[in-house]
């Protein structure tokens, strides 16, 4: 039987790159954004389109459009950064990185955990600014935050999902080259969804709830 992946955040980047890969080795892709552009529909995979993970009416719409299927893989890949500076801080920018990193992924693996049954896999794809041990530079103060509640979220989920069978993978993808962090980075997307989709493919209930690197380096919480 064909196994079926969702993707969050799929329509650039890192979910986009995510989405070639699963639909290049036989997978069913639904592809989750806001908006779709051009590349993600010259894919021909399955789009679920206007869906705001911050939204709890949106992401009702999401469980909806995925009632009847049985889902393999979940990637939590949506996701926001914004700066801040200490003594100029936006706290509405905070709850908002706040409510889609970690609120959003939460919310859409809560819908969805009646799609997921014994050997289904989520992965939640956070970020090293998100570990405390790792911390030496500051600031960022909304994205981290947000990130570390994610890494949070992924610990929790793997210890009540392992009795059902549900491994949890928290990944790192590098400092990749997308239109988040302005083009910089040291990593493609192509290679950093490689990456990941190997480090998703290596994961097991052993492995469950432990943060990664795409590389394969175990990281500090």
């Amino acid at each position: 039987m064909t196994q079926s992946v969702v993707i969050t955040g799929a329509n650039r980047g890192i979910g986009l790159e995510l989405a070639r890969i699963y639909l290049k080795n036989g997978w069913n892709v639904f592809a989750v954004c806001r908006q779709p552009g051009k590349e993600l529909e010259a894919l021909g995979v399955d789009i679920i389109s206007n869906i705001d993970i911050s939204s709890s009416d949106s992401v009702k719409q999401l469980v909806h459009a995925l009632s009847v299927r049985e889902i393999d893989l979940l990637i939590n890949n949506a996701g926001i950064l914004r700066d801040e500076q200490l003594g100029y801080l936006d706290f509405d920018s905070i709850q908002e990185q706040y409510t889609v990193n970690a609120l959003g992924a939460l919310r859409v693996t809560e819908g969805l955990l009646g799609n997921l049954s014994k050997g289904s896999k989520i992965a939640l794809i956070t970020s090293r600014m998100g570990s405390i041990a790792d911390n030496s530079s500051g600031g960022r103060y909304g994205y981290r935050m947000s990130k570390a509640a994610l890494n949070a979220a992924g610990k929790s989920l793997s210890v009540d999902l392992k009795s059902r069978g549900i491994a949890v993978a928290v990944l790192h993808p590098g400092y990749v080259q997308t239109d988040m962090v302005g083009g910089r980075g040291n990593i493609s997307p192509q290679e950093a969804a490689k990456n990941l989709s190997q480090r998703i493919e290596q994961l097991s209930l052993d492995t469950s709830g432990t943060f990664w690197h795409s590389s394969g380096e175990e990281l500090l919480w």
